[in-house]
């Protein structure tokens, strides 16, 4: 049932393994990586209290020693008071430039610990294991990594590569349905964006997935990380094609600097919400037929996910603040933001092109239906 997805990059080249029980064989997955019988796992305390002497009796039947360090789960660990926290524990623990650090959670300490992982030593090797859908599909996958500032997401970090990624679907068990449903966010992005077929099988199939069905939960993961993994082969560093995986992204992040990065949004929510706004704004741009932007609605509301502005709870900023947010993203080049649009279902593309009046006119109508 497990499968195998290669990310090929010439010597920064992995294996991502997806399937049920990987995190009981990490030892016979991880050994191979290693110099010597021992490894740092950071995770977070949430997970840490689930998952962690699961990792450590893998790992003992390979003879591995672990050692570990527990973080605040949470938005706010991605921070410079976390990364040196993180970094000297690990200088503490006698890490070396020939060892394995071992990223274990979600979206968050993928990041972080993988951001510590490159700056260590002037870089020591990691590994992924993602424990939240969202992180299985994505986050995991690709090399970035990164934490936040006060101006804004992921402003800082670096492209370091993990030397292997272990998906154990086993884990997506213990996610609440919030936590469960903002993953799919990421998932549903990957059909969006280059695979009208991968979209259609999800309208019939997700429903099963997220009342879990394991076979659809491989399928569904297996080939969003296939599609990621495409991706940056050709573009690693986020040059052209790379950008089309942040659809939704460009309204997700200001929403979440809106919302100060906390409970009331998670990440795939706004993703999804932003990938609702962006085939509105690609629809009223005369790129797609306006049934597109109520196909992809329909299925997030078929879904019980938010879908609309109006699903975030409190206070949300004007449509010209919420668009001064929108330019500390990183996909502002030349002082030009850059927008992933689409011209039908898996069909996005990259644009500079887009009237701010436009985006004016999208957002202003979404707060007003709040």
């Amino acid at each position: 049932m497990s499968q195998i997805i290669h990310v090929p990059l010439g010597a920064r080249a992995y294996d991502v393994h997806v399937g049920p029980g990987l995190l009981g064989k990490a030892g016979a997955l991880v050994g191979p990586l290693l110099k010597r019988r021992r490894v740092a796992v950071i995770t977070d305390e949430a997970v840490g209290a689930l998952h962690l002497e699961s990792l450590r009796a893998g790992l003992a039947e390979a003879g591995i020693e672990m050692t570990a360090l527990a973080l605040p789960p949470g938005e706010a660990t991605k921070c410079w008071a976390e990364l040196q926290r993180a970094t000297e524990w690990l200088l503490e623990a006698q890490i070396e430039r020939g060892d394995v650090v071992v990223a274990l959670g979600g979206g968050v300490i993928g990041d972080l610990v993988g951001f510590a992982a490159a700056i260590l030593r002037r870089g020591v090797r990691f590994v992924q294991i993602p424990t939240s859908l969202l992180a299985q599909v994505d986050s995991s996958v690709g090399g970035k990594t990164g934490i936040n500032s006060t101006k804004g997401k992921n402003l800082i970090g670096a492209f370091h590569q993990p030397s292997l990624v272990l998906v154990d679907t086993d884990l997506l068990a213990t996610l609440n349905s919030r936590d469960f449903l903002a993953g799919y966010g990421e998932v549903v992005k990957y059909g969006l964006l280059g695979d009208a077929a991968f979209f259609e099988w999800l309208e019939q199939n997700a429903p099963k997935m997220a009342a879990g069905d394991m076979e659809a939960r491989i399928h569904a993961v297996a080939r969003s990380v296939e599609m990621k993994a495409e991706i940056v082969a050709r573009d690693e560093t986020e040059q052209g094609d790379r950008a089309l995986l942040n659809l939704g992204h460009t309204f997700c992040h200001a929403l979440e600097a809106a919302t100060g990065y906390s409970s009331r949004l998670l990440h795939g929510e706004g993703v999804a919400i932003g990938c609702a706004l962006a085939f509105e704004l690609s629809a009223r741009l005369g790129l797609c037929p306006q049934e597109t932007p109520s196909r992809v609605r329909a299925h997030l509301r078929d879904m019980n996910m938010k879908v609309d502005l109006s699903d975030i709870e409190g206070d949300l900023p004007d449509a010209p603040a919420l668009l001064s947010l929108m330019a500390q993203d990183k996909k502002v080049k030349d002082g030009r933001l850059h927008f992933i649009l689409a011209r039908g279902i898996g069909e996005a593309f990259v644009t500079s092109d887009v009237p701010p009046e436009a985006v004016l006119s999208v957002l202003g109508d979404a707060l007003a239906a709040r």
